[in-house]
């Protein structure tokens, strides 16, 4: 039976020998550490593993979208550049038990969630839903009743996290050869998965998204991703 995993704990545990860091610690380095993520190197041995189950451009995607999740972090007072990496890295980590749609997000939660890895489950589930309605989702619904009806009670009943928000944005950075402009990415899901109604105000939500770190970072987000414009033009 599903069942929510236990909610995002923080802790400020100090992440050097001192008491701490002070008020102007440098960017990316957060003392929030989120509970229950594996390490970066824990995260590449399970998508590594999960390649060898569902080989495919899925896993090249999820590597770009780390990268790109842990270039803004490290720009970022409060995210844990390593944290965003493994979000980045695990969001698509359904995908392993073969080709699906919307059953990787609920495949993911349940692997992760039985792996002991409570604090990123959720990204599964919430990559895909900037705007939080199962309807906004434009490809095959292959799950069960109540697995839809546990997806839109997870993602309609937590506060989304800035991770969530960062690999909502991030996933659609990031084209399988490397980081692209949104825009390229969300045409090239549109014509493999199809629009609905949601699937504009899904695209505004996304590019609130990225208004909001901008606020944060001072500059464009495309300014820390390299390559972007070749990646684009291909």
């Amino acid at each position: 039976m599903l069942s929510f995993s236990k909610k995002v704990e923080l802790t400020n545990t100090p992440t050097d020998e001192t008491e701490g860091r002070p008020a102007d610690q440098p960017l990316g380095s957060s003392t929030d550490k989120v509970i229950g993520v594996p390490s970066a190197a824990e995260a590449r041995l399970l998508l590594a593993e999960a390649e060898r189950l569902n080989p495919g451009r899925w896993v090249q995607h999820s590597i770009v979208t780390a990268e790109a999740a842990h270039n803004i972090a490290c720009h970022h007072r409060e995210l844990d550049p390593e944290t965003a990496y493994v979000f980045g890295c695990l969001h698509d980590i359904g995908r392993r038990t073969g080709i699906s749609h919307l059953r990787h997000t609920i495949d993911g939660y349940e692997f992760l969630s039985a792996k002991g890895y409570e604090g990123c489950a959720g990204i599964c589930l919430t990559h895909s839903f900037p705007l939080p309605d199962l309807e906004s989702y434009s490809g095959n619904k292959d799950c069960t009743a109540d697995e839809l009806v546990f997806i839109q009670a997870y993602i309609t009943g937590i506060h989304y996290t800035l991770y969530d928000q960062l690999i909502q944005l991030c996933d659609s950075l990031a084209a399988p050869r490397g980081f692209c402009l949104l825009e390229k990415r969300m045409v090239d899901v549109a014509m493999r998965y199809g629009v609905n109604e949601s699937t504009v105000p899904k695209w505004e939500a996304v590019f609130a998204i990225k208004q909001k770190f901008e606020a944060s970072l001072g500059c464009s987000v495309y300014e820390v991703l390299p390559g972007i414009g070749e990646t684009t033009f291909l």
